[in-house]
């Protein structure tokens, strides 16, 4: 017995010990309630990220303009304080909406579900009413099959079309007016609305990011050497797995699916790597260019873009222009422009569907476009604004006259009169206005017409 005296202490330390680390893990422990609040706070957390996905997934990578700083976040369409606030509201409101019914679900699941749904829910109206007007086609598999009721004079049938114009062209404009007023069919997920443009760009994300890399290939961005754009290059090097084109199949999907038709495709950089898609879809599109007057595209891309030059926007609006009509040159077109659609866009949207359908075999859309989806869609402003620019161009000193009688004024400039900056300004300004005095008579369009040579 006196031998155990001494261990007693030892045993009762042991106890202690042990006592203690029970305690301690039964804070590590996670019970039903636990878990349960972990997999709602992860949810909550996914719910916000799938809310903001379109505005933070589209950067622009590509070279920065020479001695700038570049910021993954640069690009065509950055998003700024008012978008992240605007966002974060909608998410907000969404998830209020939401909450009640998937505190015990899979959010991410739910939310893809949903725009599969409505997807569907589209897809069933759009084939009804194309049953109702005798343009139904026939349900195949993408790539295969023939569209019934063709309309005559139409040499080829074409699922859709893709919209061609250079950046603030008001291709957005008009591809809005056509998808919410007469049911073009867009897919998505689209780029969410922005500063610079409230109503949206109705542009697919997945088509977006594949054009920004078949142009990352090339070392090229969407504002910097895009007059170097091989479209050989960008198909080879898809065929040798070079490219990423996780982003291309997505899109392809949709526009190969037949029963999509008839849809819209819109990105500005398609002026660019139009021939680089065209191997890649089962049906040849249609194509709907559209252009709007050089200084007012160059002085919107000068305001938007830090560091943007007026000489650099009129010369990236001349290499667009002259690769969309390059580019389509052999696809059934049809022609407007910003002027005309700001003019009278109910008529002008009317005549180019009417065109669509009966020059190029696009399937007729759905719905007919109305007055009230005109008012509501186009801001009163921007025709406003307009009539005053032409206003004040008007009082303006005549700065050169064209041998078809089109007259170019002066214009406002940030540099004196006689100095370099302000000639080769000058330069690019009178190419441009060359161009656009030729689109407007008709004569740039022809295959004979002599584009300027750019250095």
């Amino acid at each position: 017995m006196e031998n155990l005296a001494p261990r007693a202490p030892r045993i009762r330390k042991v106890r202690r010990r042990r006592a203690a680390a029970r305690d301690f893990a039964s804070y590590l422990s996670f019970g039903v309630y636990s878990t349960t609040f972990l997999a709602f706070f992860l949810g909550c957390y996914l719910l916000v990220l799938l809310c903001i996905l379109p505005m933070l997934e589209v950067t622009r990578e590509g070279p920065p303009e020479r001695g700038v700083r570049f910021s993954g976040f640069e690009g065509a369409h950055l998003p700024r304080k008012e978008d992240v606030v605007h966002v974060a509201r909608a998410a907000k409101d969404k998830w209020g909406k939401m909450k009640g019914k998937f505190q015990h679900e899979d959010l991410l699941a739910a939310a893809s579900a949903e725009f599969k749904a409505a997807e569907s829910k589209k897809k069933v109206e759009r084939g009804r009413s194309k049953g109702t007007k005798g343009l139904i086609q026939d349900s195949v598999k993408a790539g295969g099959g023939s569209v019934r009721g063709a309309p005559k004079g139409a040499h080829k049938q074409r699922s859709g079309f893709v919209v061609l114009g250079m950046h603030r062209s008001g291709t957005s404009m008009l591809s809005g007016l056509l998808v919410t007023g007469m049911d073009y069919n867009v897919g998505g997920p689209l780029i969410g609305a922005a500063f610079d443009n409230e109503k949206g760009f109705f542009e697919r994300i997945d088509v977006v990011l594949q054009n920004d890399e078949f142009m990352k290939s090339q070392g090229i961005w969407w504002a910097d050497r895009v007059k170097h754009y091989d479209a050989n290059k960008a198909i080879e090097a898809k065929r040798k797995e070079k490219i990423k084109f996780q982003e291309g199949k997505k899109s392809l999907l949709f526009l190969n699916d037949r029963s999509n038709a008839p849809w819209l495709q819109k990105d500005p950089r398609m002026c660019i790597t139009l021939r680089t898609w065209l191997p890649l879809l089962s049906d040849e599109p249609a194509v709907l260019f559209t252009y709007r007057h050089p200084l007012e595209v160059a002085m919107s891309l000068k305001k938007r873009e830090q560091n943007f030059s007026l000489e650099r926007g009129l010369r990236l609006w001349i290499i667009y222009n002259w690769k969309a009509v390059q580019n389509s040159a052999d696809l059934c077109r049809v022609l407007s422009s910003n002027e005309a659609i700001l003019a009278d866009p109910l008529h002008e949207v009317q005549r180019i569907s009417d065109q669509l359908t009966e020059k190029c075999g696009v399937p007729a859309p759905p719905k007919q476009i109305t007055q009230k989806v005109v008012n509501d869609f186009i801001d009163p402003g921007l025709q406003h604004n307009k009539k005053k620019r032409e206003q004040d161009n008007a009082v303006r000193k005549l700065l050169h006259t064209f041998d078809n009688g089109c007259t170019v004024n002066d214009y406002e400039s940030d540099f004196q009169k006689g100095t370099s900056q302000r000639e080769s300004e000058e330069a690019t300004y009178l190419n441009a206005m060359k161009i656009y005095c030729d689109f407007k008579s008709g004569e740039a369009y022809k295959d004979e017409y002599s584009w300027p040579e750019l250095p």
